[in-house]
């Protein structure tokens, strides 16, 4: 006489739910867990920089760069939010 134990094992739900969370594990191994990366700070002194870098820059930290500022309004902003380079 089969148990409660041994319907489950035999469920045909117990299997799905099985071959569901190995597929899960297995589109989070391929894609990362990063499927939109998002894009690399500009590297160099923020003077070289144009102005949808300096825009990027400020607006991934929740400094808001704004629409209507000026090239010489967001390098100031930059350059007073720049953190000095970790030894």
């Amino acid at each position: 006489m089969p148990t409660p134990i041994d319907r489950a094992m035999n469920s045909r739900n117990m299997f799905l739910g099985f071959a569901g969370l190995v597929t899960a594990v297995a589109a989070w191994g391929i894609w990362g867990g990063d499927m939109f990366p998002q894009a690399e700070d500009p590297k160099g002194e923020p003077e070289t920089w144009s102005e949808d870098d300096m825009k990027r820059w400020l607006n991934s930290r929740n400094l808001m760069a704004g629409n209507t500022a000026t090239r010489e309004e967001l390098l100031a902003r930059v350059k007073a939010n720049m953190r000095a380079p970790r030894v």
